[in-house]
C-alpha cells in the first residue's frame, strides 16, 4: 500500500479486510493516517471480526466477545483520529490522556467499512463508520444484503440511498462466453460487463475485482491483461 501511494496520483486506495482482533488499534490507527498522509487523502479501510478459529489460535488473540472488542476498536479508531489531546478509558482498550500523531488528512477519518453478514455487523457499519463492505456476495443474494444495510442504515439516522455499499468480487476472465450456470463474475468480456451492471442495480454502490482466487493463482502477467481488457472504456 505504501509503495501504491508513492507511486500513484488519484487512484484511491484500500484494504478489505483487516481482521480487527489481529491489530493494536492505537497502533493501526497511526499506521493507516501515516498511509493516508502519504497518499494525500486517498485511503479507504476496510475492517472484519475473523472468522477463522485456526487463525485466532495460531495469533494468540481471543475469539470470544468479537463483536463487544469490534466496536470498541472502531471508537479507539475515532478517538485517536480525532483532534488531540486523545483519551479512551474502555473494557478492552485504553489511551491514557495523550497526543496522537499523525492526523489524517482525509477529515474526520479515512473511509471506513465494516464487513461482515450479521446484523451485528451491520449495525456497527452504520453506527460507527461510514459504509459497509461485503466479499463475493452471489448475485442471487444480493437484493437481501442490500436491503439489511440500508434498513441498518436507516435505523441509524443515516441515508440509506447515500450509505456506500462496497463489494468484492473474484473474477476470471475467458476467451469464450460460459453461457448459463456460470458463476458470476467469471466468462467473457461481454458476460462479465453485464455482470458488473447487474450489482449496479442491486444496490451495490462499488464492486472491485479481486483476481486472488484464479485457477492457477494470480500470476501477474496474466492478472493485467485481465484488467487492460475490462477496463472502463473512454
Amino acid at each position: 500500500m505504501t509503495w501504491a501511494a508513492a507511486h500513484t496520483r488519484t487512484i484511491r486506495l484500500g484494504v478489505s479486510v483487516l481482521i480487527m482482533p489481529f491489530y493494536q488499534p492505537l497502533v493501526l490507527a497511526q499506521q493507516l493516517a501515516t498511509l493516508d498522509v502519504m497518499a494525500a487523502g486517498r485511503l479507504d479501510v476496510g475492517v472484519g471480526i475473523g472468522w477463522s478459529l485456526d487463525e485466532f489460535e495460531a495469533a494468540g488473540v481471543p475469539a470470544d466477545r468479537r463483536g463487544a472488542r469490534a466496536d470498541e476498536f472502531l471508537r479507539v479508531l475515532n478517538a485517536a483520529w480525532a483532534d488531540d489531546p486523545v483519551e479512551f478509558a474502555g473494557e478492552f482498550y485504553r489511551i491514557p490522556r495523550s497526543s496522537v500523531r499523525p492526523k489524517p488528512v482525509q477529515r474526520p477519518r479515512p473511509r471506513l467499512l465494516v464487513g461482515g453478514y450479521s446484523e451485528p455487523v451491520l449495525r456497527r457499519a452504520a453506527t460507527l463508520a461510514d459504509g459497509y463492505t461485503g466479499g463475493n456476495i452471489p448475485l442471487a443474494d444480493l437484493a437481501s444484503v442490500v436491503a439489511r444495510v440500508k434498513n441498518a442504515a436507516r435505523a441509524a439516522g443515516r441515508d440509506p440511498e447515500r450509505f456506500p455499499i462496497v463489494c468484492r468480487g473474484s473474477f476470471r476472465l475467458t476467451a469464450e462466453p460460459l453461457g448459463a450456470g456460470r458463476r458470476a463474475l467469471s466468462g467473457s468480456e461481454a458476460e462479465i460487463r453485464d455482470d458488473i451492471r447487474r450489482y449496479g442495480d442491486a444496490g451495490v454502490t462499488e464492486l472491485f475485482l479481486e483476481p486472488n482466487f484464479q485457477p492457477g493463482g494470480a500470476e501477474l502477467t496474466s492478472v493485467l491483461r485481465q484488467f487492460e481488457v475490462l477496463a472502463p472504456k473512454a
